[in-house]
């Protein structure tokens, strides 16, 4: 496709700030996001390709051509960008979380604290104390989300983070730790110990110390938790 003038113009002939703006006008001519993806520089530079690959109007072929050959940075931030096409969210979502196996725990860390919320079960799993650390600060998750969570089976790094983290005061997620500890404890090669509820016992007031230890199995667990009865003992 031959150049067309000015505005709809590509580079040398188009400066390039006005190209990265053109990148994103909603309503670009026919074909010209085809052209651009086209660009050398643009190749060379998967974060800008990405405002192609997640144009409202760019075509399906177009979208999953280039969204196969993002990095995972440029997925990360189709995927949690809002004005993109809900395809291209969707098709960026599903190619990370079959390259989060692959990735370095350094990429890992990285990638926790912008994941896009279908990746949040994966990067909970992960046995990286940093990986979960970063995670924990991720700006969109919340109370609901993060207790919801927290299940058995709960691991040392899991447990650890969450005490080291801005929710360690945080009363639901206190209660859910000490549920989860609760069915974790029995379990081989578990790693946990009582030692890992004392943090959240002291989150709880006596009262919803009562409360959670009148839910626990475990005798021992119970016997730390339930305020009476720790002072009996």
């Amino acid at each position: 496709m031959k150049p067309s003038p000015v505005p709809w113009g590509l580079p040398p002939e188009v400066p390039w700030p006005r190209f990265l703006r053109l990148l994103r006008h909603a309503d670009p001519p026919r074909g010209w996001l085809e052209s651009a993806a086209e660009l050398p520089e643009l190749k060379k530079r998967p974060l800008l390709l990405r405002w192609v690959a997640q144009h409202p109007k760019a075509p399906a072929h177009l979208r999953a051509r280039l969204l196969g050959r993002l990095p995972w940075r440029a997925l990360a931030a189709v995927s949690t960008d809002a004005a993109a096409h809900p395809q291209a969210v969707q098709q960026a979502t599903e190619k990370l979380q079959q390259l989060w196996p692959l990735m370095t725990t350094g990429e890992r860390r990285s990638l926790a604290i912008h994941a896009p919320r279908p990746l949040w079960p994966l990067v909970w799993k992960s046995p990286a104390p940093g990986v979960l650390a970063a995670f924990l600060h991720h700006p969109k998750l919340g109370l609901d989300a993060l207790v919801a969570l927290i299940q058995p089976p709960l691991r040392p790094a899991q447990a650890e983070a969450l005490a080291l983290s801005r929710w360690r005061e945080a009363g639901p997620v206190a209660e859910q730790v000490l549920q989860a500890l609760d069915r974790s404890l029995p379990l081989p090669d578990s790693g946990l110990v009582l030692g890992h509820a004392a943090p959240w016992i002291r989150a709880l007031d006596d009262e919803a110390r009562i409360l959670a230890a009148s839910r626990i199995q475990s005798p021992a667990l119970r016997r730390m938790v339930h305020p009476r009865r720790n002072e009996e003992g």
